[in-house]
């Protein structure tokens, strides 16, 4: 009789035996070790915490942003190389803690590029600038008659070179150059930048040597799952742990006290379940005897919510735009449209569930964890440990999606917490229910958008009204409703040339916690917003395409006073350098509707739909094929996206995020949504919140980059905001059905 064998994932993949060439970079040591080794070797050159040359020529470069599949190791570090002049197969990439040296490390609002491009291409010059001089202090000529390339640097006119490793010993001896005196390349000496580099961390994903949060694991470790309230703000009345106990494997129940709001990134509280094995856990967690207290967020409905939120976009809000006279404009309309839309809730369901491993001792923590925001995550771990942060390590290991919900930190204090009880490192695992019933969710929202026309069908007003609980109100108890910095996303920045403009935020409580999703509050203006365009369109006897040209109007920068803000969040970039360039919003409409050959949208069967969208300082247009099956339900045949993020470093994962972006925004417009009764989420799995499967994905994503050298722009989220949209008004041109309440399985057949 054979022996059982406990058979993992990892040993399962192992078992294939798979194995991928080709893999220039390597993850390696922790940084931990690699500044051990660079102590014990003091004539390595390290001018910065980013930039490590050691004297056999290997560069190693710190990505201090987490890796979600996003490809950001597979990025910022060809940016530093190009700087460099390094070749990249003589390139290691290691993966930073959470340290305030490394600067803003969230991973998030599609800035790792984006937000440091400069900044990190310094990080390699400055290296470059003391190789050069060096080999030209060697040589006894000027450094501008020398060039770093191909891992070495050369003397100019000349056949001498001198490798990098070699010049280490010298360069380190140099003062460091400040900052300001560090030319960077221009853009034609970039090598890689802009072509299609490879996902490095790709084999790994594949052959099961990638190293997730729930791959971690120390000698005595215990794991913790935990019975959660149903209701945010709920609490544990009573528990009884006897039976708990009696499971096999179990070694302590726990409780943990319950946070008051605001809810920040604390742990929700409940009741923990600790042993030997995540089975045993689960098991304990099924036999406790708990009694709750729900709160006051018990008779949270959000059916009836949505009948609130609709009752308060029609009486008027609070203005944040203002453009000429908008009254003015409607009382004197030869015809007015109107219409209202509607969006649920939505959970970030990454394929892996929080997870974090902690080991709390007398004077230091260390945590293991799947975190976009380890700083978050260090601080809260410290004041969760009652530790100075300096006492405090965070390691962060690969994410199995994120989407936002992972740079929140609660998880991470429920493992610091269990640890400090038990006195032995913990990892607390989160199931897929826990995820789905225990998320940060992306917020609920009404829209209602109205359009003036004069007699002969031109528009000459437009009222956006808006109303959603913020993201705010996690931070803070006294938030009614959006801001003004809450309107940024596809409403304060929305090109319109129309002369009479005004946007009003409505009131809105929250009942939830509410987090960051993938593209944020775009999700529901581009929705409204793009859907309201097509609905004007055949209003006006327009073509959709027409009429989105013509109300946005000729290319221009719009000013402040045209867009009729007094100023512009611009996702905290100056508007000088990213303006509202209506230029390239033009541009992506007429490229998407080239290449989807929108002349012929009603020919074989098919209906176009069309959408457009500025966020994250990028512009996105999306067309939509949809076609009915032989059961006649609507499928989304084809989808085009073209996109300018100004100044591309990596097209293949450019590709690969609109790609990826049109699933998700397929999945949150045909199924996704999130329901509350009594407080509580009606959904727990895959099989009540669905994503869009295999057998749904279009027969065809075509992804087309505009070549630019404007600044860089996000390209992790603009993406998604425009899909919802094209594929409503292309159901629309198939069916005669327009939705204006997400999901669209709700009242379609798709």
């Amino acid at each position: 009789m054979s022996q059982p064998v406990t058979l993992t994932r990892r040993t399962f993949l192992e078992g294939l035996n798979l194995s991928v060439g080709g893999l220039a970079l390597g993850l390696g040591p922790t940084l931990t070790e690699a500044e051990a080794r660079a102590k014990a070797a003091p004539a390595v050159l390290q001018p910065n915490v980013f930039v490590h040359v050691a004297t056999d020529g290997v560069v190693t470069i710190v990505c201090a942003r987490s890796e979600m599949g996003q490809g950001v190791r597979s990025s910022l570090p060809v940016l530093v190389a190009d700087e460099l002049g390094a070749d990249m197969a003589r390139v290691r990439v290691l993966q930073a803690d959470g340290d305030k040296v490394y600067g803003d490390q969230n991973t998030d609002g599609s800035s790792s590029v984006r937000g440091v491009y400069d900044d990190v291409r310094r990080t390699g010059a400055t290296a470059r600038v003391m190789l050069v001089t060096a080999a030209a202090n060697r040589w006894k000529v000027k450094p501008s008659e020398c060039e770093a390339r191909d891992h070495a640097v050369f003397r100019r006119g000349t056949q001498e070179s001198i490798g990098f490793g070699e010049l280490v010993r010298d360069a380190a001896r140099l003062p460091v150059p400040r900052a300001e005196d560090v030319p960077l390349r221009p853009r034609a000496e970039l090598r890689n930048v802009g072509g299609d580099l490879p996902l490095l961390d790709g084999p790994s994903f594949v052959n099961g040597t990638a190293v997730f949060g729930a791959d971690i694991t120390l000698e005595g470790m215990l794991v913790a799952v935990v019975a959660r309230p149903a209701v945010v703000g709920g609490r544990v009345a009573r528990f009884d742990a006897t039976r708990a106990l009696a499971v096999p494997g179990v070694k302590h129940v726990v409780e943990i006290p319950a946070p008051k709001a605001p809810y920040l990134f604390q742990s929700w509280g409940g009741v923990a379940v600790l042993a030997d094995n995540t089975w045993a856990a689960m098991r304990g967690r099924e036999a406790l005897d708990i009694t709750w207290e729900d709160g006051g967020n018990d008779t949270y409905d959000s059916a009836a919510f949505r009948e609130t939120l609709l009752a308060s976009v029609r009486k008027p809000g609070e203005a944040f735009r203002q453009v000429g006279d908008v009254d003015a404009a409607f009382a004197k309309a030869a015809r007015v449209v109107e219409a209202e839309y509607c969006t649920p809730h939505l959970p970030h369901a990454p394929m892996e569930p929080p997870v974090a491993l902690a080991w709390v001792k007398d004077d230091s923590c260390e945590v293991w964890a799947p975190t976009q925001h380890p700083q978050a995550a260090r601080a809260e771990a410290a004041q969760v440990a009652g530790l100075p942060e300096e006492k405090v390590a965070v390691h962060v290991t690969l994410l199995g999606g994120g989407f936002g919900r992972k740079s929140k930190a609660d998880f991470v204090g429920e493992a610091v917490y269990l640890s400090k009880q038990v006195k032995a490192p913990v990892r607390v695992q989160w199931t897929r229910e826990d995820d789905i019933r225990h998320d940060y969710y992306h917020t609920t929202a009404a829209q209602r958008l109205s359009a003036a026309l004069d007699a002969q069908g031109r528009p000459t007003a437009w009222l956006h009204r808006t109303a959603f609980p913020s993201i705010r109100s996690t931070f803070s108890n006294d938030v009614t409703g959006p801001a003004f910095r809450d309107l940024n996303q596809g409403v304060l920045d929305l090109a319109l040339a129309i002369p009479n403009v005004r946007a009003e935020a409505c009131q809105a409580l929250a009942h939830v916690r509410i987090g960051w999703l993938r593209s944020v509050y775009n999700i529901f203006h581009a929705f409204s917003v793009g859907s309201f365009m097509d609905e004007l369109a055949h209003a006006r006897g327009m073509d959709p395409r027409d009429n989105l040209l013509d109300v946005v109007g000729p290319a221009r920068h719009m000013s402040l006073t045209e867009l009729g803000v007094p100023k512009l969040p611009n996702y905290e970039a100056p508007l000088e350098k990213h303006p509202v360039d209506v230029g390239r919003l033009r541009r992506v409409i007429e490229r998407v509707t080239e290449l989807s050959r929108w002349s012929e949208r009603e020919k074989d069967g098919r209906a176009l739909g069309l959408a457009a969208h500025r966020s994250f300082l990028s512009y996105v247009g999306v067309v939509v094929s949809m076609k009915k099956d032989a059961a006649g339900r609507a499928r989304v045949d084809e989808a085009w996206v073209v996109v300018d993020a100004g100044l591309i470093v990596n097209a293949d994962r450019v590709r690969a995020q609109m790609e990826g972006s049109v699933i998700f925004g397929m999945s949150l417009a045909l199924h996704g949504a999130i329901t509350m009764k009594g407080g509580a989420t009606q959904q727990s799995n895959f099989r009540d919140f669905r994503l869009v499967r295999i057998a749904e994905a279009p027969r065809r994503i075509h992804v087309d980059i505009v070549q630019s050298d404007q600044a860089p722009g996000g390209v992790g989220e603009p993406g998604v905001p425009p899909v919802a949209p094209a594929i409503a008004n292309a159901l629309f041109a198939l069916t005669g059905t327009r939705v204006r309440d997400l999901p669209i399985i709700r009242s379609h057949p798709v």
